[in-house]
């Protein structure tokens, strides 16, 4: 019988290298590298879906509350229905940017450091609700640039095991070389796919958050502008009783 034949026969026989079969056979290092690979790549996955449905509702929230605001209705009435306790993060900055005109307004200040007050409070507002949206982004971005580093260390372990076996078995037939590098191989390709879904999906995020964060700057800046034009009103209408009176 032809020796190589043979070789290749037990080399095929020894060798299960379907996925399954390539994960089993893997040095323990290796294996724990896919495992972890893997359970990044779940965990991505759970993350995109949250993100992505997350910016939805916040978005259509978003628009209900402007149609609502924008109708001409009174802001108190929409500041006790929405704003007191805020379930999207337009009510939150709607919500804080009232409760501080309202205590300026009621210590008699709402002159000089009002404005201030109230875009500074808004400001604030906006960046704890894009922080809380913005979370877990760090991992994504994280996954996205290490996993595909891991998943080489993990192919470089593999096939310094493979030489080693194979420089032991004094055999360098490709029945016996390749199962081992395919095995190592296999960690770089799982971190690919845990890398390349991180990558693109948080560009994606990234832009929509970013263009939500300035739809919220946008209405704190719209609404900065009628609190101070009301807080001018009120400061005109307390100001001509006491010209006439002087007078």
């Amino acid at each position: 019988m032809d020796s190589s034949v043979t070789a290749q026969a037990l080399g095929a026989a020894a060798h299960d290298l379907s996925l399954w079969g390539l994960f089993l056979q893997a040095d323990w290092v290796v294996k724990a590298v896919m495992i972890g690979l893997l359970v990044a790549s779940i965990w991505v996955w759970a993350i995109v879906f949250d993100k992505v449905t997350g910016i939805r509702r916040a978005n259509r929230a978003a628009d209900a509350f402007e149609d609502r605001f924008w109708s001409g209705g009174s802001l108190d009435d929409l500041y006790a229905r929405e704003g007191e306790e805020p379930t999207h993060p337009l009510a939150a900055v709607f919500g804080a940017a009232m409760r501080e005109w309202r205590r300026s307004a009621g210590q008699g200040s709402v002159l000089g450091g009002a404005r201030e007050r109230v875009e500074r409070a808004m400001g604030v507002t906006i960046g704890r609700e894009m922080e809380r949206l913005e979370r877990w982004m760090v991992f994504l971005a994280s996954v996205g640039s290490v996993a595909p580093f891991v998943g080489l260390f993990g192919t470089v372990w593999g096939i310094m095991n493979s030489f080693t076996a194979i420089a032991g078995m004094q055999n360098t037939n490709l029945a016996v070389v390749a199962p081992g590098i395919a095995e190592a191989l296999f960690a770089t390709a799982i971190g690919l796919i845990a890398a390349i879904p991180a990558v693109l999906a948080y560009n994606k995020l990234n832009t929509d958050l970013a263009r939500f964060a300035a739809r919220l700057e946008s209405f704190a800046t719209e609404f900065g502008a009628i609190l101070s034009r009301q807080t001018e009103v009120a400061a005109n209408d307390t100001a001509a009783p006491a010209a006439s009176a002087a007078e």
